[in-house]
């Protein structure tokens, strides 16, 4: 049996602190429509001058999305985001700069009734290694594309608008010694 603390003093999109029947084990739960906290990455590299961008396909739907997903409990949204980059990509690299890109937020399919608000801290990462095989090579392919033809074929809300945030910087991306 467990006990659910309803004090007064929480909100109602506080978690819940929850303990089993001897009062112990205090754990913390999420209420079903808490905002999911997520990390990803605009993955690019430089080609012939100029600025190719990684999109992947998502796994059920096939759309054309970038790497993302949770953050891990013990981990930083950046290292998340690294390693969702390996593990949906199969890429490695660096992350660029001190914070995120930016967010955006969409809503997550858990079930085919239901689904979750969640929201993405997007770093980008200058892709340093390209592997033949990674966790997801048989659930998604990859597409590197140019910075215009990734916004016209990205089928993430915010991702557009994060992109077009990096044609903004894009010489600083190219050179960095001189940004």
């Amino acid at each position: 049996m467990l006990w659910h603390d309803v004090s007064s003093d929480q909100s109602a999109a506080a978690p819940l602190a929850v303990w089993d029947a001897h009062g112990s084990d205090r754990m913390s739960v999420e209420p079903e429509d808490a905002t999911l906290h997520q990390a990803g990455v605009i993955a690019y590299k430089v080609e012939r001058g100029q600025i190719e961008i990684l999109l992947i396909t998502s796994r059920d739907t096939r759309r054309r999305i970038i790497p993302r997903g949770n953050i891990h409990r013990g981990s930083t949204p950046a290292k998340s985001a690294k390693r969702e980059a390996f593990e949906e990509a199969g890429i490695k690299g660096t992350i660029v700069g001190p914070r995120p890109l930016g967010s955006y937020t969409y809503f997550k399919k858990l079930e085919p009734e239901r689904t979750r608000t969640a929201k993405v801290e997007v770093y980008l990462l200058r892709v340093t290694e390209q592997l033949k095989k990674w966790p997801e090579m048989g659930e998604r392919r990859r597409f590197w594309l140019s910075i215009g033809e990734a916004i016209e074929l990205v089928e993430e809300p915010g991702i557009p608008a994060l992109l077009r945030q990096l044609t903004e910087i894009e010489h600083t991306v190219l050179c960095p010694e001189h940004g």
